[in-house]
């Protein structure tokens, strides 16, 4: 089976066949769905996709760009969310230097923050990095060595992901590898091994082409595994069974 390591089904462009398209994944070929959290009003809307779905679990954390809304008491709240039998891992969170939305120093200490909430639960972690390589990288190496995580939506180069795959983390592959100008995202997924790989939609953004521009859904993932195949040299089956596994192993499901 597939499973989308990284969803936003919380999302308001779900709003208005949110339950069908969810009742449709079983037939579509995708069989679990970890839907990631990214602001605080996120957080109660993942729990009760959690509850009405027996394949949705959840991730809570705070994305970057939100991190001006934290607080000790919000924290507090989202220790307790993490305690819930769903809920798989904290995330996303990480830093983002492309928006700018909020000051690094505050991002950098809300990234650090999570991490050691992730350590003491022993959770893994999903990794948003947007045009900060350098900081993600070197917070990952003092602050989540032995952890588990994947770095989600991957846009860096092959040489670090490597070195993220010898840390033992897995990479996030999704739409944009179905890019005709994703040069550097294919290849990375050339160059690291299958058993490093997870797929994810991140949806409703990046919808792989021939969606690409449309909202994107776990239905999709199929043309991702076909692309991750191609560049492999091996068969789909191959590539939704490995990353099954992957999955599996990241989240403990």
């Amino acid at each position: 089976m597939i499973i989308d390591t990284h969803a936003h089904y919380d999302d308001e462009q779900f709003d208005t066949d949110r339950d069908e398209l969810l009742k449709s994944m079983e037939a579509g070929g995708i069989g679990l769905i970890v839907n990631a959290g990214s602001t605080i009003d996120s957080w109660k809307k993942i729990v009760e996709l959690t509850e009405a779905y027996s394949f949705m679990y959840g991730a809570i954390g705070i994305h970057p760009d939100e991190v001006g809304d934290m607080d000790d008491v919000q924290f507090s709240r989202m220790s307790d969310l993490l305690e819930l039998d769903k809920i798989v891992a904290v995330g996303e969170i990480g830093l983002d230097y492309y928006w700018d939305k909020e000051e690094h120093d505050l991002q950098k200490e809300w990234f650090i923050r999570q991490l050691g909430l992730a350590r003491e639960k022993d959770m893994p972690v999903i990794i948003h990095s947007r045009d900060a390589a350098a900081d993600t990288f070197e917070i990952m190496k003092q602050h989540a060595a032995g952890m588990k995580a994947v770095i989600h939506c991957y846009s860096y180069s092959a040489e670090m992901a490597r070195e993220y795959v010898k840390m033992g983390y897995y990479i996030g592959v999704g739409g944009v590898v179905t890019f005709k100008n994703a040069k550097k995202l294919k290849q990375v997924v050339e160059e690291i091994p299958l058993a490093s790989i997870v797929l994810e939609t991140d949806c409703p953004y990046l919808a792989p082409v021939p969606y690409r521009g449309k909202r994107n859904t776990s239905l999709y993932l199929p043309y991702v595994a076909e692309q991750v195949a191609e560049l492999k040299g091996i068969t789909v089956e191959d590539v939704i069974r490995q990353t099954e596994k992957n999955s599996r192993e990241l989240y403990g499901l």
